[in-house]
């Protein structure tokens, strides 16, 4: 790969992906047009000036799409699979009886957020966000606040980023040989920032609309779905910890979770039929996330600043907008990082806008009204202020111990 080409200092895969960015954030009601765009105005100007990371022309495309496959077929398998079992957990009736279960007002809203913490703590945070926009979705007569829906983004991260089980960027972490215990310190961060936006974001929704009171009478929860559901998360936790105590070498050439995921869901269908009719809007978001994921991949970022707490702390907002798992890559390749708080950073930091994050585009898929940037932040505020104050109190309590290169 030659040079880039520089306009006032900035390359110009920068700026074509800053438009593309911009672009999503201006025309929320075409995000998969723009980001298809931008990606093929990205791939057309590395084919005709820079060439890509393993060559110029088609073969260089192809040998960098060969490299990054495996993460994007994970990605994609994993939002289809989970929004199906979105749907089976939704028609097992199991939400319709979370009302009688929740508190009635508010503190019912950081309940829901804390158990979505929880799940996520130990199933995929992709899961964990839309098992909770499921609840929330009945247990609010169908009226969530954007707030709120940033939130259980935000809580599904949270729950993630202290677990090497719980977000694709820890297992990265845990795949390279960072210790789990070096990871689990990131939830003195997460917790304190769940208590941050949890109250205010509850305290939104019960404006907006509140919790229902009382469940629908004459429930019949469906246990067939409810066992349906069980297994899938199953089949995803256990291929995981499998693939990594056992081979962790499989983990880079075969998308290991996506195809346990459909494993069983095609496995039980004759059991319980999957509820094929959200495919083709799940398909929609899958697309345009995957292309903002393959657009960051092709930056030429081949190092990150100077590994501080600073470069940390900024990581987190840079991973709003550009994808966490090539961030992640370049800090275990550069070391020198305390990885708890890169744990924190990068998982977490995601949540500050609706695509920053997986779990925000599957959420966003349940609730197209989600995607518009300026309603995203200016009702999710909670979740910035969080961030930054998590972090600092996680400075403040640990202080700042940077491993050696792993």
């Amino acid at each position: 790969m030659i040079e880039p080409i520089l306009v006032f200092g900035i390359p110009v895969d920068f700026i074509l992906f800053a438009l593309t960015l911009l672009g999503v954030a201006l025309f929320h009601h075409k995000t998969l047009q723009v980001a298809l765009a931008g990606l093929a105005a990205i791939i057309v100007y590395k084919l005709v000036f820079t060439g890509f990371k393993h060559g110029a022309g088609l073969a260089g495309l192809g040998h960098h799409m060969a490299h990054e496959w495996v993460t994007l077929g994970n990605l994609f398998l994993l939002l289809m699979g989970f929004a199906l079992l979105s749907r089976h957990f939704e028609e097992s009736r199991i939400p319709d009886e979370m009302p009688a279960l929740l508190p009635d007002d508010w503190k019912g809203g950081v309940v829901l957020l804390v158990l979505v913490f929880v799940l996520s703590s130990f199933l995929d945070n992709i899961a964990a966000a839309l098992i909770g926009g499921t609840v929330a979705r009945h247990v609010f007569r169908g009226k969530v606040h954007i707030g709120y829906l940033a939130a259980i983004v935000a809580a599904s991260n949270a729950g993630g980023a202290g677990s090497v089980v719980g977000d694709t960027t820890t297992t990265m972490m845990w795949i390279a040989g960072v210790s789990p215990l070096a990871v689990v310190e990131a939830y003195i961060a997460a917790i304190v920032s769940m208590l941050i936006f949890a109250v205010p974001a509850s305290i939104q929704q019960q404006r907006y609309s509140p919790i229902q009171k009382n469940a629908s009478k004459g429930l019949k929860i469906d246990p067939a779905r409810v066992f349906i559901v069980a297994a899938i998360l199953f089949a995803a936790l256990a291929a995981n910890i499998t693939a990594n105590v056992k081979f962790p070498a499989l983990l880079d050439i075969v998308p290991v979770l996506g195809i346990a995921v459909w494993a069983v869901v095609l496995l039980t269908a004759p059991w319980r039929a999957p509820d094929w009719k959200v495919m083709p809007e799940t398909f929609k978001g899958t697309v345009f996330l995957l292309a903002l994921v393959t657009a960051a991949s092709l930056m030429p970022v081949e190092r990150l600043p100077a590994a501080s707490w600073p470069t940390t702390l900024g990581l987190g907002f840079v991973s709003a907008v550009f994808d966490n798992i090539p961030l992640t890559a370049l800090a275990l390749k550069q070391g020198g990082y305390d990885w708890g708080y890169l744990a924190y950073a990068v998982g977490f930091g995601g949540s500050m806008i609706w695509f920053g994050s997986s779990a925000g585009v599957a959420l966003s898929n349940m609730y197209p009204e989600a995607k518009s940037v300026g309603r995203w932040v200016s009702q999710g505020w909670p979740v910035a202020a969080a961030y930054v104050i998590g972090f600092f109190v996680m400075l403040a309590v640990l202080g700042w111990h940077p491993d050696r290169p792993v």
